[in-house]
């Protein structure tokens, strides 16, 4: 099971997302759209993504990579825009049962190939296990291009 991270220095690290909240999908309109300072093309190392119910589901896997956004949030919207996604993606605290993804730190990699901690959602372990043994995979793992 993944360590769930806390932030470095001054609290805040943007997150990485790769499903409906990346741009021009539902989600973001209705939880990023003006409370984000940059949004930048990124990928996340060492995961996969699953077909869900409208939305995909991220789960680690060393060799793989997924395609996304790192998204920074603007001014003084971090800590609403935290909660927010956390209530979005049933992520109700560290280790929780209740969790649907766990909220993690895990480098994302910019176009650039320059690195950064981001906080992403990945599937928590019990619906992480059902999809690795029947769950379909997204070939190439990025969610607009299924």
């Amino acid at each position: 099971m993944a360590s769930v991270d806390r932030p470095g220095p001054g609290g805040v690290l943007p997150f990485f997302v790769y499903g409906t909240l990346r741009p021009g999908e539902v989600n973001h309109r209705l939880f990023l759209r003006g409370r984000t300072a940059a949004e930048e093309p990124a990928r996340l190392p060492g995961a996969v993504l699953y077909e869900g119910p409208g939305y995909p589901h991220a789960v680690e896997r060393a060799g793989s990579a997924i395609a996304g956004e790192l998204i920074t949030p603007g001014p003084g919207a971090y800590g609403e825009l935290l909660a927010a996604l956390d209530l979005l993606e049933e992520y109700a605290g560290p280790g929780s049962p209740r969790n649907l993804y766990d909220r993690v730190a895990r480098e994302a990699v910019r176009g650039d190939g320059s690195r950064v901690r981001a906080w992403v959602y990945l599937a928590a372990p019990p619906l992480a296990l059902r999809l690795a043994r029947a769950g379909r995979e997204i070939p190439g793992g990025d969610w607009l291009r299924r």
